[in-house]
């Protein structure tokens, strides 16, 4: 891989840019956090060949909207399933609106 590969790679919200001290300090949030939202199956961060987590973009929004609602006193297993609540109605309604364009 070039460093011209790399460098554009970082345009993905999905390449997995991130250690997990840089993504908690991003966050304004914990390393324990990071784990936590992991373990609740909400994110699950690659990992590098030495084993350390790495976060893309993405989980990152993911990981932040958690983080809003524990802050709001949401526990945090209560916050991951409301994510992916979310998430569920969010793709139920993309493939509402695509059958009633076909319709």
């Amino acid at each position: 891989m070039t460093a011209e590969d790399s460098y554009s790679r970082l345009d993905d919200d999905d390449y997995p840019a991130y250690t997990m001290g840089r993504a908690a300090e991003m966050l304004g949030t914990t390393q324990g956090f990071l784990r936590a939202v992991g373990e609740a199956r909400l994110i699950t961060p690659l990992r590098s060949e030495g084993g350390h987590r790495r976060y893309s973009r993405y989980q990152l929004r993911i990981a932040a909207r958690a983080r809003e609602l524990v802050n709001q006193g949401t526990p945090i297993e209560a916050a991951c399933r409301i994510i992916i609540l979310e998430d569920q109605l969010e793709e139920a309604q993309r493939i509402n609106a695509e059958y009633r364009r076909g319709l």
